[in-house]
């Protein structure tokens, strides 16, 4: 993978791009970087071209100097497709990267030849759900944000990988101690404001990927169930060993199923 950087309203953004062929974006989520798709890149370099930023705050790219929307994550993804002078691509998110693909692809259908929402929803935050961000918030205030990683990042894995798999998970929560508190806050309020976005499933004509995790407490499987039903042409992926974070806890098979998809699309 090579790493790329630009400026980017002054402040330093950074992407990873390798291989050729069709254009295939991924986009992490909260708490993560560029890295979350490490293991999926090995299983698709070889047949496309890949473009993986680091949102502004995550990874190598600098902290925004104020609070951005989702929105303004989906500008900035558009800003990397700009550097790189892309015009039609395969966008997926995982969580809050699946909030931002959707926002792009309200803002710039044109752009996508197919999205894939990975362990995310286009509902709004319910109320039950805002709430319990606010006080996640709180506890980033009062405790830092290694702190709050470091309590909630095993709990997005089922318990059968969390066992089998300590040191994975410890490699996460490590790698956490370089966010900001400024920066996790900043998210959670992003995802809060977020609108619904269930009309872009119904509208967009291009096909969509859902990959969901049968135990995901993050994002249940009942409520992805109620969109399943929402674009024209759905691809829908059931993780049966996974919560959370399925291109960890079973990355062969969520690996074959962002190829599959993207085969289709790109045929």
């Amino acid at each position: 993978m090579i790493l790329k950087e630009f400026l980017f309203n002054n402040n330093r953004l950074c992407y990873y791009t390798a291989g050729q062929g069709p254009a295939l974006v991924l986009i992490h989520g909260f708490g993560e970087d560029s890295s979350i798709w490490e293991h999926q890149a090995v299983h698709l370099i070889s047949n496309y071209r890949l473009i993986i930023p680091d949102i502004p705050g995550s990874g190598l790219s600098a902290a925004p100097d104020g609070n951005l929307s989702i929105e303004d994550f989906a500008d900035v993804v558009k800003a990397v497709l700009q550097e790189e002078d892309i015009t039609s691509c395969t966008m997926l998110g995982h969580s809050m990267g699946g909030y931002i693909a959707l926002a792009f692809a309200e803002k710039y259908p044109a752009v996508l030849n197919g999205l894939g929402l990975i362990h995310s929803t286009a509902f709004a935050d319910s109320d039950e759900k805002k709430i319990a961000r606010a006080k996640s918030i709180d506890f980033i205030r009062a405790n830092e944000a290694y702190s709050f990683l470091k309590t909630s990042i095993p709990g997005l894995f089922c318990n059968e990988f969390t066992n089998s798999q300590p040191s994975m998970i410890e490699a996460l929560v490590e790698k956490a101690a370089a966010f900001s508190s400024a920066v996790l806050i900043n998210y959670y309020r992003a995802m809060i404001e977020r609108p619904d976005r269930s009309t872009v499933l119904t509208s967009l004509e291009k096909p969509v990927l859902f990959i969901a995790g049968l135990y995901d407490n993050a994002v249940p499987f009942e409520q992805s169930l109620k969109q399943f039903h929402l674009p024209a042409q759905a691809h829908i992926h059931i993780l049966r060993h996974s919560a959370h974070m399925g291109m960890l806890e079973e990355i062969t098979a969520t690996s074959m199923a962002i190829a599959d998809f993207s085969a289709s699309v790109n045929r």
